[in-house]
């Protein structure tokens, strides 16, 4: 494909507008070493060199969507606790404005705290509640969609299952998308793959779809299999597998299936590559490219973020030059 289509696509990113709905959360990160075992039980201690916390979930797609030079509205649900500040700090550090974050005063912020000694990660610890949240709070997430979709370019929904994602949001979203034409990419939870059948990409991992279709992928027939069971199932647009080492696969309902490999040299770190490439899809559609495109461009931002660690983001110039490499 002419990388000289692909970067027009890319430089175009700024001109565009892109509304993120989902579940937000707060990424925390404890680095440290490990130099001696505990005396107490048979566990590492490590000593802390240093802290970070990062956008993670819906908010992280929304990072990366204004670290590729987009204008960004988003919003879901937070509590009214430390996490929320700090996330809401971390969110205008990047660019992205929290006015449409809600909060529920009877849930926490979700956190997802990884200690991270000599390179390696040793644990993770949520906290979270995972359930339905008061059709109020639902009602003012839908609102806030409502009055800036005229605006925009583009719709991600970044679906974790903690509840921000309800079937009467799916429906009001479809109810405005049919009276306008807005590339829609989803990252969806496995339990609510139906739900999606009317947008224009659902980005599963392969682990997901294996899980949906009751089958291991062990090998190309496999997935061709699967990938062609789950469009023709959902109906939508087009399915983007991402397959960690191993690429992506593209499926369209015109029956083309496009395999992507990897352009990742070295990873890192995994975390959060999905919110990227999810986000990079919906950005390239809107800015005009096929979806062929859309997913190649994806792919060269996942292979960016998986050489970092921890959540990370991928900035346009970074995009141009892996795709120059």
């Amino acid at each position: 494909m002419a990388k000289k289509k692909l970067r027009e696509i890319i430089e175009r990113f700024s001109s565009a507008r892109i509304l993120t709905v989902g579940d937000l959360m707060l990424d925390e990160f404890v680095w440290g070493k490990v130099s001696r075992i505990s005396p107490e039980a048979p566990i590492p201690v490590v000593r802390v060199i240093s802290e970070t916390a990062i956008p993670g979930g819906a908010a992280n797609v929304a990072a990366n969507l204004s670290s590729l030079g987009a204008d960004v509205n988003l919003t879901g649900i937070i509590g009214d606790d430390v996490e929320a500040r700090i996330l809401k700090r971390e969110l205008r550090v990047r660019g992205v404005a929290s006015s449409g974050l809600i909060v529920d005063k009877s849930r926490p912020t979700t956190l997802k705290r990884r200690i991270i000694a000599d390179n390696q990660q040793v644990v993770r610890m949520d906290r979270e509640e995972v359930g339905e949240i008061h059709t109020a709070l639902i009602e003012k997430i839908i609102d806030y969609c409502m009055s800036v979709i005229p605006d925009v370019d583009g719709i991600v929904i970044s679906d974790y299952g903690k509840g921000a994602v309800t079937k009467k949001l799916v429906q009001e979203l479809r109810k405005f998308k049919e009276g306008k034409h807005l590339p829609i990419a989803v990252d969806p939870k496995t339990s609510h793959f139906g739900t999606y059948s009317w947008v224009a990409v659902i980005t599963p991992n392969k682990r997901e779809v294996e899980e949906n279709q009751h089958m291991l992928i062990e090998n190309e027939k496999m997935l061709v299999k699967a990938g062609r069971n789950l469009l023709r199932e959902l109906g939508c647009s087009a399915i983007l597998i991402t397959r960690g080492e191993g690429g992506m696969s593209l499926f369209e309902k015109n029956g083309s299936i496009t395999h992507i490999p990897t352009v990742a040299r070295e990873v890192y770190d995994v975390t959060g590559a999905g919110d990227t490439v999810t986000c990079t899809l919906a950005l390239s559609l809107s800015c005009g490219a096929t979806m062929k495109e859309a997913a190649i461009i994806s792919n060269y931002a996942a292979g960016v973020v998986v050489g970092k660690r921890g959540t990370a983001t991928v900035t346009r110039e970074e995009l141009l030059t892996i795709l120059e490499r």
